[in-house]
């Protein structure tokens, strides 16, 4: 679509030059380094921020998407229509409140969380240390590794709603499930994230995340571009061990390739299109079908123009 000129000189007086970007290739804004043009990408910094885009999006008619460190996503070839508002680094302050309790914007990685929590004698994210997301993403699908997951340590959530009001939903209202939250379905944009803790040994923490560093960087295939695991867990099976099994390891489409390292990853070997990853997607779903009668399901989303 076209982007109205008078919509981009406005939203250039919210945020300046630097943190809004036209007709930008959405392949340099994710991991798995692979999209078409977004026709606006927007960076807020901050709640306010985010109401006032909201509104200017609202008013213009543009159709928007809301993205984190775009570490779970495969943007399709012809890009996406409208605005992207990405969560990064221009929010991810990180505070530590009451003791045991962490505040922190929506664009902060997980790392950085997960190391300020054992700086100050945290347990409960040591999960979450090699997870390549932001914490808003994290939240939004409720990500989890090993023996964590999000729903286990979130206490409050700070959102902004497409109508440009703010709000703040409590733990208990988040519908956090396998891969799931309510902010797949209600269109608020996560903005800050209180994480209840619990205290700790600073060495017995450290330990463990060095631990689960070490298995990951085994066992991942962490040095090519990907968008971590592509599939859900089916219900009493493993993604990667029925893939595995069905002999797809190496498997490729044009520059799309099943991990040799590890079956449940679909890696970028260099210049895969979207087009390569979802058809390797669907032939993967295909033969592990026919073999096991198991369906497998997409965990990466698909966004962007067919």
């Amino acid at each position: 679509m076209q982007i109205n000129e008078a919509f981009a000189t406005e939203i250039k007086k919210v945020l300046g030059d630097g943190r809004v970007m036209f007709h930008e290739p959405m392949k340099a804004h994710t991991t798995f380094r692979i999209g078409g043009p977004a026709d606006c990408l927007i960076f807020p910094s901050s709640m306010e921020e985010v109401r006032q885009v909201f509104a200017l999006l609202d008013r213009y008619e543009i159709p928007y998407t809301i993205l984190g460190n775009g570490s779970n996503v495969l943007v399709r070839d012809k890009g996406v229509r409208g605005a992207i508002v990405k969560f990064n680094s221009p929010f991810s302050d990180i505070r530590l409140e009451e003791g045991t309790r962490i505040v922190a914007g929506a664009g902060a990685s997980l790392k950085d969380v997960s190391v300020f929590a054992a700086e100050h004698g945290l347990t409960g994210m040591e999960f979450a240390v090699g997870i390549p997301g932001s914490l808003g993403g994290a939240v939004f699908m409720n990500a989890g590794a090993y023996d964590g997951e999000m729903r286990n340590v979130v206490a409050k959530v700070r959102s902004v709603a497409p109508d440009g009001s703010m709000h703040e939903f409590q733990a208990a209202e988040l519908e956090l499930g396998y891969r799931h939250s309510i902010f797949q379905t209600n269109g608020h944009a996560i903005c800050e994230v209180e994480l209840k803790l619990v205290s700790g040994e600073g060495s017995t923490i450290r330990m463990k995340m060095d631990d689960l560093t070490r298995r990951r960087e085994e066992r991942q295939p962490l040095e090519m571009p990907s968008a971590g695991s592509t599939f859900k867990r089916p219900t009493g099976y493993f993604a990667g061990t029925l893939i595995d099994q069905t002999g797809l390891k190496g498997l490729k489409v044009g520059g799309a390739q099943v991990s040799e390292k590890h079956a449940g990853f679909v890696v970028n070997t260099g210049d895969a299109t979207a087009e390569d990853v979802l058809g390797l997607i669907s032939e993967v779903q295909r033969r592990v079908f026919e073999m096991h009668g198991v369906k497998l399901y997409p965990e990466v989303r698909i966004i962007g123009e067919e």
